[in-house]
């Protein structure tokens, strides 16, 4: 077989460099995004972070920003978006730097210095350090003691004690020689501190020993009260009854067989549960170190002038220039190849930052203007929406309002929330119409809360009281959506 040469013209797509960087930067989150900025600034000497105030940037030519365009009513952005490319020769911004506008996050109130005071948590001691305080306060012996604290490291972080005594027993050198009564003692000594329940083995020993500690309190105050202190006492031996015997029915709200088993009328089953309600199945949970984990909006929203409008957070923007000594050495002839393409790169990241805040700044508002009933009413009144209505009417692709709104926040007034949860699926109406799937949640939540609690509503019951509004839901989307609002089923939540 002969070696021959064809000829065949076709066409394909190429990304360019700048424009896969436009579209990786886009779907980045702002935590994501200023780590793949420090990236880049340890890489390329030339582009630099402008830490000076947006006021001044002597080493750059300021440009307007994201922020000060939307400021002023007339200023529709039209800036070019990840989707499109154009020359990075005629970039001739070499800084982005956005300054404070009377729409931006920062408050307007220049004499109020809260947000200038580094905020630091206090130093909240551990369970096990709150033990061991207690147990450095009491009378026991050496030995004693050592167990004691033996058995709070076994405790878990709700203040449980998971293994069995005979396991922790094992696991002990066999020269200490300690018995099981030793540490059924120590395992006493441990039960009666602070907070109560600590120690438990079960759920229900959690609550009756709270319940111990409660009737024990409550005889020292009621001393000069007989009649009281009786009906304290009868609710609480009967609430300790329950929970030692009788948890599980009490669980099922199977007030029937609690009659049954307890001998006790109505009045008083209420009484017990209402008490036992009050107790704390989880005595450790207040002592865990639950990492608080914030979110800075990427936009905000406020009325202006009887409209909403969205506005960038400035805080959440990198401010970015170009080293004036490195381009002027770029551009002259000392410079090099390699000084003259991270000057190149540099420009290309400042446009593509700057083009993905106005794509964000764009797409909120086109947000802002469809939910906007949302805004001023809440849940209820929101209105079903799909990535493909802000795509057309922003002339975007649907992939690119799906990057946009990926780990992207808007602060409104009703709470900061991810872009993504202003769209949604939607539940044909009788008129002809639909209904958001977010606002059908917020009815059911409403129709729960007001309930009566004696006669729950029932999930078909629901979706009959929606279908009488005018809104068409089956019983098993009721179901689903219920259980995505972590209510519980209309067995469990009906009172005794």
């Amino acid at each position: 077989m002969k070696p021959t040469l064809q000829f065949r013209l076709s066409q394909h797509l190429t990304l360019t460099p700048q424009l896969q960087q436009s579209i990786r930067l886009l779907q980045l989150s702002t935590v994501e995004l200023n780590q793949e900025i420090d990236r880049i600034l340890m890489e390329n000497p030339i582009l630099e972070r402008d830490e000076a105030d947006g006021a001044s940037a002597p080493a750059s030519t300021s440009v307007p920003s994201p922020a000060q365009e939307a400021a002023s009513e007339d200023a529709t952005p039209d800036a070019a978006t990840a989707e499109s490319e154009s020359d990075p020769g005629t970039e001739s911004a070499d800084a982005w730097t956005p300054e404070l506008s009377s729409t931006s996050w920062r408050a307007s109130d220049d004499n109020d210095d809260e947000g200038d005071r580094a905020f630091n948590a206090p130093d909240m001691p551990t369970l096990r350090d709150h033990l061991n305080t207690q147990l450095s306060m009491t009378n026991l012996g050496a030995r004693d003691r050592a167990l004691v604290a033996m058995l709070i490291d076994a405790l878990d972080e709700d203040g449980y004690l998971t293994q069995k005594l005979d396991e922790i027993a094992a696991q002990l050198p066999p020269e200490d020689d300690v018995e099981l009564d030793e540490l059924a003692i120590a395992l006493r000594h441990l039960q009666n501190f602070d907070p109560s329940g600590v120690g438990a083995r079960s759920p229900s020993e959690c609550l009756a020993l709270q319940i111990r500690a409660r009737t024990a309190l409550a005889g020292e105050s009621h001393a000069p009260h007989a009649v009281d202190a009786a009906a304290a006492g009868a609710v609480h031996q009967l609430a300790l009854d329950i929970v030692e015997h009788h948890l599980e029915l009490l669980a099922k709200h199977d007030s029937t067989r609690l009659k049954s088993a307890t001998g006790a009328n109505e009045a008083s089953l209420r009484a017990a549960e209402k008490f036992i309600r009050s107790l704390n199945p989880r005595p450790g949970a207040a002592f865990a170190r639950v990492e608080a984990r914030y979110v800075v909006p990427d936009v905000t929203v406020r009325k202006v002038r009887n409209v909403w409008r969205a506005s960038l957070n400035t805080e959440a923007m990198p401010r970015l220039r170009i080293n004036r000594l490195y381009a002027e050495l770029a551009a002259s002839a000392r410079g090099g190849n390699a000084l003259s393409t991270q000057l190149q790169e540099a420009r290309w990241l400042i446009k593509n930052v700057r083009q993905r805040f106005e794509t964000i700044l764009r797409v909120s508002q086109a947000i802002v203007d469809q939910q906007r009933h949302f805004i001023e009413h809440g849940e209820i009144a929101m209105r079903p929406l799909v990535l493909r209505e802000i795509a057309e009417t922003l002339g975007l692709h649907e992939s690119t309002i799906s990057r946009v709104t990926t780990q992207k926040y808007m602060a409104t007034p009703r709470g900061t929330f991810e872009l993504k949860y202003f769209f949604g699926s939607h539940v044909a109406t009788d008129t002809g119409g639909a209904a958001s799937s977010t606002a059908i949640r917020a009815l059911i939540k409403q129709l729960v809360a007001e309930e009566d609690a004696g006669a729950p509503l029932s999930d078909a019951r629901v979706s009959q009281i929606l279908g009488e509004q005018g809104i068409v839901v089956a019983r098993r989307t009721i179901a689903k959506y219920r259980e995505s609002l972590h209510i519980p089923p209309v067995s469990q939540r009906k009172g005794l």
